[in-house]
């Protein structure tokens, strides 16, 4: 009698380690580290890019060619370089001061804080989202969002500004892949709880020794018929760049 208690025990014990049980820990996600990983998404130590921005409007169309430069989180250098029309015009940002330069007028301009939410370049994109003045890993908090049935292979995560900070949004919900919390998705919503743009990436390629989205699609929600695409055409991580790029006097062509 006691050999087949024993051998019923151990044939038991056998079914249910086969099922998850209420005390069976969860898998963890560390989303400090996934949050840090859409900050540094398109940005190393040093990087340069080639890009492509399509504007798309219900009236018009026009594609903007550009490089852009970047150390870290505090410096990036833009220039655009097709069509003639804006040829020339760049961007500088130093930690918190940002310089718009103008061929034309052979002027440069120094951008308030005020004007960081404002439309790029007649862009969907702001000045904020092409130099990124404010980090979501060092300026918002942020908390996993349980996954709705039929998306478990997406990881949500909400993102809450700092209320010390001049940042527009009430919150930023970002949607990763849960096999290599690469974003699929960032929503936008207002104080009042409304969403106001949509960022989608896409077209997930290889640069170098990382695999990123090479294209991303912004969808503003209270402009019909609007949308702005940016396409990474070559992206060079580490790439040795002289400090001088990121000066007044190269933002002027010198």
């Amino acid at each position: 009698m006691k050999t087949n208690r024993t051998f019923l025990g151990i044939i038991l014990t056998m079914i249910f380690s086969m099922f998850p049980t209420a005390s069976t820990p969860a898998e963890v996600i560390d989303v400090k580290e996934i949050v840090h990983q859409v900050d540094q998404l398109y940005r190393s130590d040093f990087s340069y890019s080639e890009v492509e921005m399509e504007i798309v409007t219900p009236h018009w169309q026009r594609t903007l060619s550009m490089q852009a430069w970047t150390q870290g989180m505090d410096q990036t250098f833009i220039r655009i370089t097709a069509p003639d029309k804006e040829k020339g015009m760049a961007t500088l940002r130093i930690k918190n001061e940002m310089w718009n330069y103008l061929p034309k007028t052979n002027k440069v301009i120094k951008i308030p804080p005020s004007m960081m939410m404002s439309s790029w370049m007649g862009s969907d994109f702001t000045n904020d989202d092409l130099v990124k003045e404010f980090s979501l890993y060092d300026d918002f908090s942020y908390q996993l969002i349980p996954s709705a049935k039929g998306s478990e292979d997406t990881i949500l995560i909400n993102c809450i500004p700092r209320p010390d900070l001049p940042i527009v949004w009430h919150n930023i919900v970002i949607a990763g892949r849960k096999e290599d919390h690469l974003p699929v998705w960032q929503k936008y919503y207002d104080e009042k709880g409304q969403l106001m743009r949509i960022l989608n990436y896409s077209e997930v390629k290889k640069f170098g020794t990382r695999t990123l989205p090479a294209t991303m699609e912004m969808i503003p929600q209270n402009k019909e018929g609007h949308k702005t695409v940016i396409r990474y055409l070559a992206l060079d991580f580490d790439r040795k760049i002289n400090p001088e790029v990121f000066s007044l006097r190269h933002l002027r062509g010198d």
